[in-house]
């Protein structure tokens, strides 16, 4: 760049044989003293060194002359001053170059250097030069770095020393050596041409958005240095970086043009800092609702706190997303579960609290909750108050002691969003966590709506892979991720990770992938539809245990379990998260479909069973249920006893009350006992009785009574002992027997033949 030469502009004063009225003897401001007749300064028509010149005589103690005419200043721009001088005679002064620099307004700017370098005229005669070097940059070579409220310089010369001394001078050349700073063709503009330091002390907030404003559709470079940013600052224009940022967490760095994590880590020249950085920028509008990591990995030392990072909101609400990369997480004691053992009084009234509690305020939030009684799975702190000593549980605990001790272990995990208060709609998309048995993977904020979590790999947490420990899953998404365990090398038996929990109600889990957890997940709240999963949790072990895939941890399920492929992991139904788990006038086991799976086991017992129904409470019943079009099937193990059974460890359900069960359509493979729902089945009689009977045990979902018999149909015709047929209407009677579940058929007289009796465990109504 040479603006002379781009743009015309005029940068060296005339000669000194135009006239002297345009030269000052003090800054070269309008109506300043001239050296024109000023009586110590003639010029010399011809001189053998300098053709035409000024000579004049030393008479101040800093002798100045100045154009009085403009030389712009320009950011970016870099002039070169220089002036030939030799004394003539009497005392031998010191020389420089010198510009004094001046405001658009005409004023004086004050506390700028104003001159280069001394020279010392050291004999008559021989020709010295000075030279000085100007601009707004501070670069190496450039002698005066003028600020941003520089518009223009009046250039010239000063004499210093002893006075008395007769110098000649030759004319003055200012040419525009931009060029030897920056490339002849620029499609970019460096923020210290905008008065930057990059000296890490100086605060170049300023600079940097004055260096964006000029850029007008060139890209803005951040050369070396470190650079302090006190202030906001934002880039509307294309950046990179060469030098780094250091910014106080308070203040952010939005980058409009590329924002994306590559420039954010170039920005910080730290991957953690630039991923929190980047994370701070995408919540604070930045014209973006996606931050892109470019598929790249990025290397977790502690937990990221997303709060933390974002600073200045604790509620977020429009849709943001991360997306396309890698955070792998690193062998750091930051990971570290850290183990609270705390007592705490507990009061039926306030199922989710925890009174009393001594040493309260090192207790986490977030903490899983574990006792010696009445804590269900997934219990975890909400919330603390530690002026009055109370914990807020994400979940009622169950029939716990007035008083008893409490485990607290606060799990770290990679990305941490409990600081919010409420975040909505928060989007995770096609990132692995790479764990590696060293953290937990996400855990959720205390509330919140939609958080979605699709095409990502949570590969290998420590303890766990999603946890909500509030009602921020309230109806989260999960779709087509890859759950991976640590423990796919141990029996079934020892395993103690949990892919994830929801508290709240209708989530969407669709088309996952889970590898041999201790459960896939642990579904509290109601309202969910699972669908397209698959998840398999077997080992070697033979004839060995298996454990919940998934648990539903409501008896008001209300939840569609439909199309997923179930592998060595049963279903578990129970409400361990009801504070008052007895029934009362509420409504009991019901609202849960399980439709069209595959269900399937290898190398398990007879006693094994994929569906439980586990009460923690006396007189619930069966309020609704569907299972239908599944395939329950067996291999290498044992045949299966039958596939259903209800956990009587705590409570016995109430058989006789069941209703609005489905059970049929299902298939089964190596199972002896195929329960059905209505079951319709035969019933032979070779020798004549008034009355029949049949067990129906083997067929009733869930140990149901065999509660009414809705049909009896004969199988051709039914006859006396003598042979004759018999046209009476016989009458039929359900729950027959000490457990209820046999059917009776009653004739008017003794018969014999078949028929075929249809039973429910349900009264239709």
């Amino acid at each position: 760049m040479n603006k002379s030469i781009t743009e015309g502009l005029v940068l060296a004063p005339p000669a000194f044989a135009a006239g002297l009225n345009v030269w000052s003897r003090q800054d070269g401001l309008s109506g300043s003293d001239t050296y024109d007749n000023s009586g110590n300064a003639v010029l010399v028509a011809v001189d053998q060194d300098f053709g035409g010149c000024l000579e004049m005589v030393k008479t101040d103690s800093v002798q100045k002359l100045r154009w009085m005419g403009n030389t712009p200043i320009f950011p970016g721009c870099y002039y070169r001053v220089t002036i030939r001088v030799k004394a003539i005679s009497g005392n031998l002064a010191r020389v420089r170059a010198a510009a004094t620099p001046v405001k658009a307004n005409g004023d004086l700017v004050f506390g700028a250097t104003t001159a280069g370098p001394e020279v010392a005229l050291s004999a008559y005669g021989r020709v010295e030069t000075v030279s000085v070097i100007l601009g707004t940059g501070n670069r190496g070579g450039v002698n005066l770095t003028f600020g941003q409220d520089v518009a223009f310089t009046h250039v010239g010369l000063d004499l210093v020393g002893p006075n008395g001394g007769t110098v000649r001078i030759d004319d003055i050349e200012v040419e525009d050596i931009t060029s030897a700073f920056l490339r002849t063709m620029m499609d970019w503009v460096d923020v210290r041409d905008y008065g930057a330091k990059g000296d890490g002390v100086t605060d170049d907030s300023s600079a940097f958005e004055r260096a964006d404003a000029d850029a007008n559709g060139r890209a803005v470079l951040v050369s070396s240095g470190t650079y302090l940013l006190n202030n906001h600052v934002t880039f509307n224009s294309p950046v990179r970086f060469e030098g780094r940022c250091e910014m106080p967490r308070s203040k952010r760095l939005s980058l409009v043009r590329n924002f994306e994590i590559n420039s954010y880590i170039d920005a910080f020249d730290d991957e953690e800092e630039g991923f929190r950085r980047a994370i701070q920028a995408l919540f604070n509008f930045t014209d973006h609702d996606t931050l892109d990591l470019m598929g790249r990995r990025i290397e977790l030392t502690e937990p990221l706190d997303v709060q933390a990072a974002v600073y200045d909101k604790t509620t977020y609400a429009n849709q943001r997303s991360i997306k396309n990369g890698q955070i792998d997480v690193q062998n750091t004691a930051s990971f570290d579960t850290t183990t609270v053992t705390a007592s705490g009084d507990f009061d039926p009234s306030s199922p989710r609290e925890l009174t009393n509690v001594p040493n309260i305020s090192s207790i986490a939030v977030g903490s899983l909750v574990q006792g010696p009684v009445g804590v269900g799975r997934e219990v975890y702190v909400k919330s603390t108050n530690v002026s009055t000593g109370v914990i807020t549980l994400s979940a009622a605990l169950w029939g716990a002691p007035s008083q008893q001790a409490y485990t607290f272990r606060r799990f770290k995990y990679a990305l941490d969003f409990s600081g919010f208060d409420q975040l909505q709609r928060f989007v995770l998309e096609d990132v692995e966590l790479l764990m590696a048995g060293r953290s937990s993977g996400i855990l959720l904020p205390p509330a919140g709506l939609i958080f979605h979590i699709k095409d990502c790999f949570i590969n290998g947490p420590r303890d766990r892979g999603v946890t909500s420990h509030g009602l921020g899953c309230q109806g989260m998404l999960i779709d087509r991720c890859q759950f991976l365990s640590t423990e796919q090398q141990k029996d079934v038996s020892a395993r103690q990770t949990i892919g994830f929990n929801v508290n709240a109600n209708d989530t969407k889990i669709r088309n996952n992938r889970a590898v041999k957890f201790r459960h896939f997940a642990v579904l509290g709240g109601s309202g969910h539809i699972v669908t397209g999963n698959h998840f398999f949790q077997g080992d070697n072990d033979t004839l060995g245990e298996r454990t919940a895939g998934i648990v539903f941890a409501d008896a008001q399920a209300k939840t569609v379990f439909v199309g997923n492929y179930v592998d060595n992991a049963y279903l578990e139904w129970t409400n361990e998260h009801d504070g008052a788990p007895d029934f009362q006038s509420e409504f009991s086991f019901g609202g849960l479909q399980i439709l069209g799976n595959i269900i399937f086991s290898s190398n398990v017992p007879s006693s094994y069973r994929p569906i439980h129904i586990k009460p923690f409470g006396q007189g619930h019943y069966i309020n609704g249920m569907t299972v239908t079009g599944n395939n329950f099937k067996t291999i290498r193990g044992q045949s299966l006893e039958r596939v259903d059974m209800v956990d009587t460890t705590y409570a016995e359900l109430d058989y006789g009350r069941f209703t609005d069960v489905n059970v049929h359509s299902n298939t089964f493979q190596a199972v002896a006992k195929q329960f059905q729902n209505p079951v319709t089945v035969p019933v032979v009689v070779n020798t004549a009785a008034a009355s029949w009977e049949t067990d129906l045990a083997d067929y009733m979902p869930f140990k149901g009574r065999a509660k009414v018999v809705t049909a009896v149909l004969p199988d051709g015709a039914i006859r006396t002992g003598s042979n004759a047929a018999v046209w009476t209407m016989p009458y039929a009677s359900g729950s027959i027997g000490a457990n209820g579940q046999s059917a009776r058929v009653v004739w008017s007289e003794a018969v014999k033949g078949k028929v075929f009796v249809t039973a429910r465990c349900d009264a239709p109504t």
